[in-house]
């Protein structure tokens, strides 16, 4: 067995350094002269039965000995990491430091590594649960959102409201100046101030079929095409047709039209429990939340600059590269974000520890479970999910050992409800 020397050269910066012996860079180069020789043919010889010494002076020694480091070396590397109890963040930076007769003998290998984590107490946390509540307001919104999906447009001759859908055409200028987005012919919309520039909609509202008027907004400063925030602009809008939702009746009829109940009582019943049931699972989310957080207040340790480093790209890249600022710098928006990026690689190295100590794996038959869930989902065959997943199977397989450590975390909480814990965490 090849021993190593481990180099601290910062908090999760090491060098390793560790030598092959002449007799595996030997047996390695042998397996590499057998393979490349198979498929040549040297006048004199046949084919892949060229001597090695003829197969050398052909195509270099140095060609045998390169791919037979290439070969071992991994392997060197990784036992050197075993022996030390290491685990890398990164790709190694190799370079050789002594060689005898032009072949290398001593590797050093600098790469960041996880950082030692000690954990403190992550059982028995006190977190507060405020009440789970789903409002009759809530239920007579989901069966309205059944009721819309059973609607029927009906056109109608009278002034256009808001949620009415209006048959448009329109035009859009900026001092006088089209721009792009900004017409349309016999677009089809829902007049919903959600859907566009605020102003738009109400505009519309109060028109009737076969009239036309000019409508003046303003694009919000934060508009995500940066070239028309904050300009007003002017919409020359005709009202082509107009359709309002006929809703179905929210009875018994409807009830067996939608579901398996048998009567719109029971339907109410089955949506309140399907309510209470998502917004016991967000509540879940959130104390698991919390509790991460609480386990970050209470834990300090290293974290490898080049993770940090990915968090930031993904942050910067999930905010759309940062504020419509021509003025805000790469640095200042990088800036910005750095301080979440941290927590989140500091609470995604802590999970792991956890999961270690706990030793929480994703099994076979978890693995089976989330493929089925997300074969339902998008209506494939869980063998296509899998296929499709390729080497993103390792992410879902982080994923469900991630959300067993924080089950774990939070079924070994004590959670307390509100009015129950003044001045606790929460």
């Amino acid at each position: 067995m090849t021993e190593s020397t481990l180099t601290q050269l910062a908090p999760t910066l090491v060098a390793l350094e560790f030598s092959l012996s002449e007799a595996e860079l030997a047996a390695a180069e042998e397996r590499v002269f057998r393979r490349l020789a198979r498929n040549v043919r040297l006048p004199g010889f046949r084919k892949g039965r060229v001597p090695r010494k003829i197969f050398e002076q052909t195509y270099g020694s140095e060609t045998v000995t390169k791919e037979a480091v290439d070969e071992v070396v991994p392997d060197v590397y990784a036992q050197a990491l075993r022996e030390h109890d290491l685990e890398p963040v990164e790709r190694p930076k190799l370079e050789v430091v002594e060689s005898a007769d032009g072949r290398p003998t001593k590797f050093k290998a600098t790469v960041e590594v996880r950082p030692a984590i000690a954990l403190g107490a992550y059982k028995g946390m006190i977190v507060s649960r405020p009440p789970v509540t789903v409002t009759e307001d809530e239920v007579q919104r989901g069966l309205e959102a059944l009721a819309r999906e059973r609607a029927t447009l009906v056109p109608v001759e009278r002034e256009a409201r808001l949620g009415d859908i209006a048959t448009l055409d329109y035009q859009g200028t900026i001092d006088g100046v089209p721009f792009e987005g900004g017409s349309a012919d016999n677009q089809a919309v829902e007049l919903d101030e959600g859907r566009f520039v605020p102003g738009f909609a109400a505009g519309i509202a109060g028109m009737r079929p076969g009239e036309t008027k000019q409508i003046e907004i303003r694009f919000p400063d934060d508009y995500h095409a940066a070239e028309l925030a904050g300009k007003p602009a002017t919409f020359r809008v005709s009202l082509r047709e107009l359709k309002e939702l006929e809703l179905p009746a929210l009875d018994d009829d409807f009830a067996k039209a939608v579901s398996e109940n048998q009567s719109v009582a029971d339907l109410r019943a089955d949506l309140r429990r399907r309510l209470e049931a998502v917004a016991a699972g967000r509540l879940r989310r959130s104390l698991a939340n919390t509790l991460v957080t609480q386990l970050l207040a209470t834990h300090d340790f290293p974290l490898p600059p080049s993770l940090v480093e990915g968090e930031l790209e993904r942050l910067v890249a999930e905010s759309g590269a940062g504020p419509p600022d021509a003025e805000t710098t790469e640095a200042q928006r990088r800036d910005a974000v750095r301080s979440e990026a941290e927590s989140r690689v500091k609470a995604g190295l802590l999970i792991e520890a956890i999961a270690k100590a706990e030793n929480l794996t994703a099994t076979p038959g978890d693995i089976a479970a989330e493929l089925d869930a997300l074969g339902r989902r998008y209506g494939q065959p869980a063998d296509r999910i899998r296929k499709a997943l390729g080497n993103s199977l390792l992410s879902l397989m982080d994923g469900i050992v991630r959300n067993k450590t924080l089950d774990l975390l939070v079924d070994n909480a004590v959670i307390t409800n509100d009015e129950e814990t003044t001045g606790a965490t929460s």
